[in-house]
């Protein structure tokens, strides 16, 4: 950790109290000044549901204690979902019937995961612990010490279980033991927010965003850079307004690459040279969700916006859910869907970005759902994870 830890930590103070003062902002206050300057989250509000929901089943993996933020998402490889919780227990449930297959108890403070492929589960900690455990049992592998939280999902490619850590650092371990086989590092601005964005594999390299909005592309077998490209330069006088950081994973679709930092721009890479191929202002830190002809953005503010794929022209934009702190977005089958602090999934017509349907999960969402089989699964910040699928208009 460098000499900016302080700022850092102070950095995720702030965020944790505008983050209260937008979740409590409803109530009353003993001071009308104070009053003001809260900005509450958006009340939501009733509508005519025109699609079916069902909640196919549901799953626990707890961990709840936490109040920073983490990076505990759902790992999918084969018909197996794989979880992980801050309290240290990793998971795996039957995609078909939630069935609980395998619990591992690692008593390790888990706050990136969770990985899956090439046999592997892998999960990195707080303490900078990265946890590999075989897939068919749950029994650990390696465990390695690594130097730098882990807040994000290792990615499992088959020559490397490649981790990004707070320290700027992208680092490619062996599967057979965790030792490090390469190390690529880029500089870590004095102020950043509390979260790093997820390696994504494809073919040869793994793609990953950094604080300093650049994205790099690496060769997976040497941890050689393959290129790297400026997203969202920093701009503005203070350390505040030059945040740029990257905390989502990119999307590729084809050969095009899809990106969005917080205070930036979403942008349209190409995924042999990193060449932005176009970009606008927007701003993010949960991620964006991509289908053949568009991009679905969660924004800082909490709108949902869609761009035109090929150049990044506005669709619609829906701004019913602002200060809710959405999740990133997920497309299944018509419909986009977003979660927020209340613990609420709201279904939008990926056409018109109008409302609907609503489904509750339990508490506070903040990683990014997944897709699989027309299915969304969502885990939110106490562990819980649910498998919902919309089924039939009205």
């Amino acid at each position: 950790m460098r000499v900016t830890q302080t700022l850092r930590i102070a950095t995720v103070v702030v965020l944790a109290l505008v983050s209260a003062c937008s979740m409590f902002g409803r109530g009353k206050s003993s001071s009308k000044k104070s009053d003001k300057k809260i900005d509450p989250p958006a009340e939501l509000v009733k509508f005519d549901e025109t699609l079916r929901v069902n909640k196919l089943w549901q799953g626990g993996v707890g961990g709840d204690k936490p109040v920073l933020r983490m990076g505990l998402g759902v790992g999918i490889d084969g018909e197996r979902a794989f979880v992980a919780g801050f309290g240290g227990d990793v998971v795996a449930y039957g995609l078909n019937n939630g069935r609980e297959i395998w619990r591992t108890h690692t008593k390790a403070p888990i706050a990136g995961g969770t990985g899956a492929g090439n046999g592997l589960v892998a999960v990195g900690t707080n303490k900078g612990d990265v946890i590999a455990l075989n897939q068919a049992d749950g029994k650990q592998r390696w465990r390695v010490k690594v130097a730098g939280e882990v807040l994000s999902a290792p990615a499992i490619a088959a020559k490397a279980v490649v981790v990004r850590t707070v320290d700027g650092r992208l680092r490619g371990l062996a599967l057979d033991d965790g030792h490090e086989l390469w190390r690529v590092e880029q500089q870590t601005p004095r102020l950043t927010l509390r979260g790093t964005a997820s390696p994504v594999l494809v073919g040869s390299v793994a793609i990953c965003g950094f604080d300093n909005g650049k994205v790099l592309a690496v060769n997976i077998g040497d941890g050689t850079v393959v290129w790297e490209a400026a997203v969202a330069p920093p701009r503005g006088r203070t350390e505040l307004e030059r945040l740029v950081d990257i905390d989502s994973a990119v999307r590729v679709v084809g050969d095009d690459i899809y990106v969005v930092g917080f205070q930036g721009r979403v942008a349209m890479l190409a995924l042999d040279s990193g060449q932005v191929w176009w970009s606008r202002e927007l701003s993010s830190y949960r991620g964006l969700a991509v289908d053949a002809d568009t991009l679905y953005v969660s924004t800082a503010e909490g709108e949902v916006v869609a761009l035109a794929r090929r150049t990044g022209a506005e669709l619609w934009r829906n701004k019913s859910f602002h200060n809710r702190s959405l999740s990133a977005p997920a497309v299944v089958g018509a419909s986009v869907a977003v979660a927020d602090f209340d613990g609420y999934v709201h279904w939008l017509d990926k056409t018109t970005g109008g409302m609907v349907a609503r489904s509750r999960v339990g508490k506070r969402v903040s990683t990014a759902p997944l897709v699989t089989n027309n299915t969304l699964l969502v885990i939110d910040d106490g562990g819980r994870l649910s498998a919902l699928q919309p089924v039939a208009a009205k």
